[in-house]
């Protein structure tokens, strides 16, 4: 039976999207700070897409010890990390720069020709990170998707499934590039915290959408808001 969305998700709503990128990298800072002074390490998973470069930028300029910061990403269009459309390539001019350019950088692309064959592989790479995550940085999709955890593609359920252990898994998104590879949700979980970052009207639509009782395979965002153990932040700006 689907669950009620998580009481206890934080939103924050700001008036402009350059307000929202500089409370955000603060907030992030914050917590890879908490790790880094902890003596664990700090590890942080973002996404790819346009919406968080601003974001990517300027956390790139925080005074950390970044070279104790590990960064990986949630999801990966299985492309040459060269090609524009790689979420790794994305990471690496936008975020590994700067005084960031210290960090150690796990990504989720290698050189198998199908994303499907490369699942443990990759995933033996990323669980080397510190973890749980410190922090677990997510965008969401017009169809509530997280990662490259998409409705209606096969393998979803399993994906989604918190008693599989964390792991990645092979998806498929509507649109080319079509192959991905994506931290299923049990990873997506292992995580100090999480924040969502979401523009615009239509997203925050989409959000309070998956706010309402239905199934996580219709609006996988569901999956974070029905789940009560890690907490949730949702970053918002119009």
């Amino acid at each position: 039976m689907p669950g009620t969305a998580n009481s206890d998700a934080r939103e924050h709503r700001f008036a402009n999207a350059t307000a929202l990128t500089e409370a955000l990298a603060l907030d992030i800072a914050g917590v890879l700070q908490e790790g880094l002074a902890a003596g664990r390490g700090a590890s942080l998973a973002v996404p790819g897409g346009r919406t968080p470069i601003a974001l990517f930028e300027r956390l790139a300029a925080a005074e950390l010890d970044w070279d104790d910061v590990w960064v990986t990403l949630t999801d990966e269009r299985w492309v040459d990390a060269t090609s524009p459309a790689s979420n790794e390539k994305l990471v690496r001019d936008h975020l590994l720069r700067g005084l960031a350019a210290a960090a150690n950088f796990v990504g989720l692309k290698s050189p198998a020709a199908q994303a499907q064959s490369a699942t443990h592989a990759t995933w033996s790479r990323v669980a080397e990170l510190p973890r749980p995550f410190d922090l677990m940085l997510l965008g969401m999709g017009d169809d509530g998707h997280v990662a490259s955890l998409f409705p209606d593609s096969p393998g979803l359920a399993a994906a989604l499934d918190v008693t599989q252990p964390p792991g990645c898994v092979a998806m498929t998104a509507p649109v080319a590039p079509r192959e991905r590879m994506s931290l299923n949700l049990r990873a997506l979980l292992d995580s100090r915290r999480i924040a969502v970052l979401i523009v615009g009207d239509a997203k925050w639509a989409t959000y309070e959408r998956a706010c309402k009782r239905g199934p996580a395979v219709d609006m996988p965002v569901r999956a974070l808001l029905q789940q009560q153990n890690v907490p949730v932040s949702v970053y918002w700006a119009p």
